[in-house]
């Protein structure tokens, strides 16, 4: 009789083979615990990386020296020349007061300037009937247009400062992006754009979408100046500037008129702006009341400009003509 040989392994064996069981698993587990942590660190590290990198671009875009006020706008106001060029100033520094612009009154082109709050519904109006017409005239260089941006009207947009935001994102992209400024400026007071009173505004996205529609990027830097409303306080000033101190660059005994738009202010006090829009042609302030259709106006001080500087062509010629026929000195 024959007998078969056991092959089931004994207690020992299967304890040794339940050991390096174990063992390999462990070693296993090691491993892959070893991989995570290094997968982990690594993606700490990108993202580590990834972060500073963002910080360090916001920091060198935001960080800049400036002053209260953006570049371009020294006087409170942007100028528009011809081709819609902006004339380049620097920031309004801490402390500095606002100066007017150097204009010369009695030679072309003529210079405009409109004191304008984005949420006033005379000024949407107001650049709804001439906005085009001044395009035309500041491209072809008739016009120098100067546009000082104001919060007349942030009481009356339920406390989102509305007019404060608007105006300091016309700041950012003069600043910024000066190119598209001009068609920023009118598709803020454009009828499909520009909020009533009374009424909360567009937020801060939305204005943003305004900025791209008229041609802006919206880069990291321009986002951050909305977010923060760098320039509200810029704005702010140019209102209390106005309103107070008076209206720089008034022609010599120019007077404003009163906020009924009738009787001129008091000539010994400082001529202070009292509504918007206020414009300003050649340092006389132009009311549609008193002086008809702005278009016709500018025609009529261009061709008196252009009338005294023919008349003092044709008296320069005489004098030289009447020097040519004095006998010469014996």
């Amino acid at each position: 009789m024959t007998h078969e040989t056991n092959a089931r392994p004994s207690k020992n064996e299967r304890r040794a083979q339940a050991r390096e069981q174990a063992r390999a698993a462990r070693e296993q587990e090691k491993k892959r615990e070893k991989r995570s942590r290094l997968f982990l660190q690594g993606g700490i590290v990108l993202g580590v990386i990834a972060i500073l990198g963002v910080v360090a671009l916001i920091l060198t875009q935001t960080m800049k020296p400036a002053g209260p006020g953006p570049e371009n706008m020294a006087s409170g106001a942007v100028t528009f020349t011809k081709d819609l060029k902006v004339v380049e100033t620097p920031a309004l520094q801490s402390g500095e007061e606002r100066q007017a612009r150097d204009s010369d009154w009695e030679a072309l082109p003529l210079d405009v300037e409109v004191y304008v709050d984005y949420m006033c519904p005379a000024c949407g109006a107001f650049d709804q009937q001439y906005g085009t017409m001044l395009e035309n005239y500041v491209g072809a260089g008739d016009v120098d247009l100067s546009i000082y941006p104001l919060n007349f009207l942030d009481g009356q947009s339920l406390g989102s400062k509305y007019s404060t935001r608007a105006g300091n994102l016309f700041a950012c992209v003069v600043e910024q992006q000066p190119d598209v400024a001009f068609d920023l400026h009118n598709r803020l007071l454009s009828a499909d754009v520009q909020p009533a009173e009374g009424t909360t505004g567009l937020t801060d996205d939305q204005l943003l979408e305004q900025a791209e529609a008229s041609g802006a990027e919206l880069t990291t830097e321009l986002k951050q100046c909305v977010k923060e409303t760098r320039f509200g306080g810029f704005v702010a000033a140019n209102y209390k500037a106005a309103s107070e101190t008076g209206i720089l660059g008034l022609a010599k005994g120019s007077q404003l008129l009163s906020s009924d738009g009738v009787t001129p202010q008091d000539a010994d006090a400082p001529q202070r702006l009292v509504s918007t829009p206020t414009v300003i042609v050649n340092g006389v302030q132009w009311n549609q009341a008193r002086d008809g259709d702005l278009e016709s106006y500018l025609l009529k001080v261009k061709g008196e400009i252009e009338q005294n500087a023919d008349d003092a062509g044709d008296a320069s010629d005489s004098a030289d003509a009447d020097a040519a026929d004095e006998p010469a000195a014996e």
